[in-house]
């Protein structure tokens, strides 16, 4: 059986898991293994993330699963991002609900889909958004754009607000670094910001994706999204720190975050530096 959610189409055997850790072959179907799984849950500042233009200075329900279907580097969750099934506890989208709806009293608009890859298990962000706006709450996605526009199609209608990590403009640092695909993740971006609030967010990386020439393109493209009106489109900017399989490299020079958010203005009206 075939997976059909991202670029990698993986062939899977009965009872083999893809290369995301959270999709496996069962009984002749491809399903979520990590359907309901929560690895996090925190009530969290919508800025965290981050998202500064949608509802701000309100608090979202924030969940995680576990898996990936990218191999970053410098993952900042890579703990449950590159993690199998151990044992974590396993909800319903009704508990969800209930949950979202109990911390309305300290101000949570909704759920937000977050920390690790949502869409490597998108049934369950499927059915716990369609609960979450049937009840008058907002859903957030953030994700890596890692999927195919199917799967973005089947959760769209749902969904109020999204962040995705544009992580390169380069197709060979997505192929060969992040072991990802650039043109899927910029088609992602491109549909979805035609039909809810969007934003994005590129972390700095030294030798990686780090110059001012890099980030005016993304910039630039940025622009031209929704029919050229994607200089409204918030982005942010966010400074690396040593983590995972990079902690051989200094984190992100202070200054060049502030001197790459200045050249994405050139294009853009929100620019926003993060971790600094």
């Amino acid at each position: 059986m075939r997976c059909e959610v991202c670029f990698r189409h993986c062939d899977l055997k009965e009872g083999q898991t893809g290369y995301c850790r959270a999709r496996h072959n069962k009984g002749g179907r491809i399903e979520a293994k990590n359907y309901g799984v929560i690895t996090s849950l925190a009530l969290d500042p919508i800025e965290k993330k981050p998202l500064y233009r949608f509802f701000p200075g309100s608090r979202i329900l924030s969940l995680g699963s576990y898996g990936c279907n990218l191999r970053c580097p410098f993952c900042q969750n890579f703990e449950i991002s590159q993690t199998d099934d151990r044992g974590f506890d396993r909800v319903d989208p009704e508990w969800i609900l209930s949950v979202a709806e109990r911390e309305r009293k300290n101000g949570n608009i909704g759920v937000a889909y977050t920390y690790n890859e949502a869409l490597v298990g998108y049934e369950f962000v499927r059915d716990t958004a369609r609960l979450v706006k049937r009840a008058g709450m907002k859903n957030v996605l953030v994700s890596n754009g890692t999927a195919e526009l199917p799967i973005l199609r089947e959760i769209l209608p749902f969904i109020d607000a999204m962040n995705i990590d544009l992580k390169s403009f380069s197709e060979e640092i997505y192929r060969d670094v992040l072991k990802g695909d650039l043109h899927q993740t910029l088609s992602f971006i491109e549909e979805a910001a035609e039909s809810c609030h969007m934003e994005i967010t590129t972390l700095i990386v030294p030798g990686i994706n780090d110059t001012a020439g890099e980030i005016r393109e993304i910039a630039s493209w940025i622009a031209g999204l929704k029919g050229g009106k994607g200089k409204e489109i918030p982005y942010h900017i966010s400074r690396f720190f040593p983590q995972y399989n990079m902690t051989d490299r200094e984190a992100t020079d202070r200054g060049l975050i502030f001197t790459l958010a200045d050249a994405a203005r050139e294009s853009l009206e929100y620019v926003y530096e993060g971790n600094v």
